[in-house]
């Protein structure tokens, strides 16, 4: 249930790019990488604090705005336990990883469509 498509950049790179992208990608959010190992996720709601900063975005840096070290799950968590991360934590996107290797990330959109899909089929 999560998605597999997803959007990169770098610590360097602009917000207003990592925005456009995920625009782009039609996503909620965008995995910071350094080499091949996570580093962060900008989300809707950073770019949106981001803009209402006054900064420029076409300057501003995605490390300056990305949350650092994010919680993950793994292939294997269940949607209750991606759910109870997630609204515990307050965040509407959680990047996936399977030793350290990104899979995906799933939002609270993806679970919530699981949740829909399941009670229908029963």
């Amino acid at each position: 249930m999560m998605t597999t498509r997803v959007v990169t950049t770098s610590p360097d790179d602009p917000v207003a790019d990592a925005a456009a992208a995920m625009v782009s990608q039609r996503t909620g959010s965008a995995l910071i990488m350094q080499g091949r190992l996570l580093a962060g996720i900008l989300t809707e709601r950073d770019v949106l604090r981001a803009a209402a900063s006054g900064t420029d975005l076409t300057n501003s840096p995605v490390s300056a705005w990305m949350t650092k070290d994010p919680e993950q799950a793994s292939p294997d968590t269940t949607v209750e336990d991606a759910l109870q991360i997630m609204l515990l934590n307050g965040f509407r996107h959680l990047p996936v990883l399977e030793a350290r290797e990104v899979r995906g990330v799933v939002s609270l959109r993806d679970l919530a469509a699981s949740r829909i899909t399941r009670h229908s089929a029963t």
